[in-house]
């Protein structure tokens, strides 16, 4: 007797109609980024190609206010700022958190136990959740000329002659506020490390240490290369943040002395509030928005064949 052979059912694909039913619930994200990005932007760049003060009609006036902005030295250093603010809140931070994160995760946890590592995390971290304006008013006491902490410092200790007017001398104010973007990032990425330390292998450093390399040899060799994916996402993240930075300018100098510390987000909000040039300041904006895509898009690809060499 024959039996029936089994019929074989064909595996069942997912077509549009099975995936219809997902589209739903991206649809209140969807609405939310028209509504938050893409209109907010359109109409910048409709006011981008206008002259406006704010009131009335806008009238009509092409490209002029981006030919006027190529010729502009106040928005050209307002960039080189930017390049300086960079190293300010990506690359230093990303040494000094690198550096720090190891000597937590190695040397203090080991020894004095993860509690003491933890709070001395929490101390690096603190920074990150104090609202900018309080920082930003401590900052200020500090920097005071008169009675600031760290000119009475260097009075009291025989340095007076290194006190200075940290935020009103146009030398040196960019200088200040660097300093400070330091401080408020560096929390972001001792945090970050100690996560991405977390999931090194053990035996490599023990590998290592049998082989007789001392802690800074497994810190280069070993530390730093197992953390590449977390060094792509802070350069990332802190890079962006330091082209789009405004909270701390806006605190601590207001873009002065004179242009000394103006970046563009500043230059931006500055004309169209204060000499209320909106159409010129919907340019500038326009550019740096064109400026913050591109970069986020490089180091994103750039991040992603990293990602892929080092899984391989």
């Amino acid at each position: 007797m024959t039996l029936p052979t089994p019929v074989r059912r064909a595996p069942r694909t997912r077509t549009a109609e099975s995936t219809r039913g997902y589209w739903f619930y991206l649809l209140p994200g969807a609405i939310g980024f028209v509504a938050i990005v893409i209109i907010p932007f359109a109409m910048n760049l409709y006011f981008s190609l206008t002259e406006w003060s704010g009131v009335g009609t806008p009238e009509f006036v092409g490209f002029a206010n981006y030919v006027r902005l190529v010729q502009d030295p106040t928005f050209w250093a307002s960039f080189v700022h930017s390049v300086l603010f960079i190293l300010a809140m990506a690359i230093i931070p990303t040494i000094l958190g690198v550096f720090i994160a190891a000597v937590l995760f190695d040397y203090v946890a080991p020894r004095f136990g993860a509690k003491a590592a933890s709070f001395f995390r929490a101390t690096f971290y603190l920074p990150q959740i104090l609202p900018i304006a309080v920082a930003g008013v401590l900052w200020k006491w500090m920097y005071q000329p008169q009675y600031g902490i760290i000119n009475t410092v260097l009075e009291n200790v025989g340095l007076g002659a290194l006190r200075q007017n940290w935020l009103g001398d146009s030398d040196i104010a960019i200088y200040s506020v660097m300093n400070v973007l330091v401080w408020l990032q560096i929390g972001y990425t001792v945090v970050l490390f100690m996560a991405g330390m977390s999931r090194v292998d053990p035996a490599l450093h023990e590998a290592a240490e049998m082989d007789g390399a001392n802690w800074f040899q497994r810190f280069r060799t070993i530390t730093v290369p197992q953390l590449r994916p977390e060094i792509a996402v802070v350069i990332i993240t802190t890079s962006v943040a330091a082209l789009k930075v405004f909270a701390p300018i806006y605190v601590l100098t207001k873009g002065g002395p004179g242009t000394s510390t103006i970046v563009p987000a500043y230059f931006s909000y500055s004309n169209f509030f204060t000499t209320t040039q909106v159409g010129y300041g919907a340019a500038v904006a326009s550019v740096l928005a064109l400026l913050v895509t591109v970069i986020a898009i490089v180091l994103l690809r750039y991040q992603t064949r990293n990602a892929e060499g080092f899984e391989k």
